[in-house]
């Protein structure tokens, strides 16, 4: 049985790592001749949009399936009328666009913070009026880790930084001061069946996650698996959904959602009984889910721009390695660390250790990075 995905990054290859045990094969469609994913599967060289590529993906596969929300339309729409697409284009279309991302959540009775739509010049007077300042202006598609979006402190900036973002279709949304940023992660079955994984605390810097912590347990969590399961049953949803939230003075607002397996879930590779990756694969190929249970408390720590010496990982107690083997570049994922305990307490050494080595290879000293579990 082979499934097809439509990227070879990272999270194309943890999903092969994870498949492979499985007993499944993969195909992967992706420009980059040196696509980590590729020594996992079969590599499909070449544009996202190549009719003749997609054709030979879609007849190799039980079912396709991608590692990023900026998929061109036209390839979903070529490819899901040849075989099963999971998630389905509906969702992949509403995550695309963040202005019908957010229309989404309003619809649903979920809470976003002030937002307006930004089509044109004439349209940043009225947006700043509709959501004042300080504000996030972001392209409507086209954003992750931090690209393609500004903070407009006031409304004399606006212009200018609409102009530095292309002067694209945008949105301008305000600025909260929040007290945590966190993601749930939800998994839908095609029978409908839906599982959650614990909360995740998430620290960003530059716009790109760096620290993830399980929260088994959290205050929020029911809220937050609320939010989820109302975008995935809405949606038809078959698959791992992952859905970023703010909280600030207690109430969750949902940033953005991601339809596919996500960075802040990847402690769940040691840190849950099955992780986002397997059960991912489970659900768009109609098996049963597993268990999303924690096991015991868990943290991941990204390595940005550089890789830490491989040692110096496995010596830290609890931690585990994973090396995307990808090359070197400033502001590049090039693997994380995981690191697993019984207690906030015993983890907090191992997460200080990792963070001073992600420090110490890819981030300017005195930044700060060192989260540690709460009790």
């Amino acid at each position: 049985m082979r499934v097809g995905i439509v990227g070879g990054g990272q999270l194309a290859r943890m999903l092969a790592l994870a498949g492979h045990a499985l007993g499944l094969d993969f195909a992967f469609l992706d420009p980059a001749p040196d696509a980590c994913a590729a020594a996992l599967g079969r590599h499909l060289c070449g544009a996202y949009d190549d009719r003749r590529l997609l054709e030979a993906l879609a007849a190799s596969s039980e079912v396709v399936t991608y590692e990023f929300e900026n998929v061109p339309a036209d390839a979903v729409e070529f490819l899901a009328a040849r075989v099963a697409v999971q998630p389905n284009a509906r969702a992949l279309a509403r995550a695309r666009d963040r202005l019908a991302e957010k229309r989404l959540f309003t619809e649903l009775g979920i809470p976003v913070l002030p937002y307006a739509a930004v089509d044109t010049r004439e349209d940043l007077a009225g947006a700043a009026d509709a959501v004042g300042f300080p504000a996030i202006l972001k392209t409507r598609t086209l954003g992750y880790d931090g690209k393609g979006q500004a903070l407009v402190r006031d409304r004399a900036e606006l212009e200018g930084a609409w102009e530095r973002l292309g002067a694209v279709p945008a949105i301008l949304e305000r600025f909260v001061a929040f007290e945590r940023e966190l993601s749930v992660i939800a998994v839908r079955a095609q029978g409908g069946e839906i599982r959650f994984y614990p909360l995740a605390e998430n620290t960003h810097r530059g716009g790109i996650l760096r620290v993830s912590v399980s929260r088994p347990g959290d205050p929020q969590q029911a809220a937050a698996e609320g939010h989820a399961r109302r975008l995935a049953q809405a949606l038809d949803y078959v698959g791992v959904l992952a859905l970023e939230l703010f909280e600030a003075e207690g109430r969750l607002l949902a940033n953005e959602m991601a339809p596919r397996v996500h960075n802040s879930g990847h402690w769940t590779i040691e840190g849950a009984a099955t992780s986002q990756f397997e059960n991912h694969l489970r659900a768009i190929l109609g098996l049963p889910l597993g268990d999303t249970r924690a096991l015991g408390h868990a943290a991941m720590v990204n390595f940005i721009g550089a890789m830490p010496e491989r040692a110096r990982v496995l010596a830290i107690p609890g931690a585990h390695l994973h090396d995307y083997r990808k090359r070197p570049r400033p502001g590049r994922k090039l693997g994380h660390a995981t690191a697993r305990a019984t207690s906030p307490e015993a983890l907090a050494p191992a997460l200080e250790r990792l963070c001073a080595l992600a420090e110490e290879t890819a981030c300017a000293p005195g930044d700060g990075l060192r989260p540690v579990p709460r009790t």
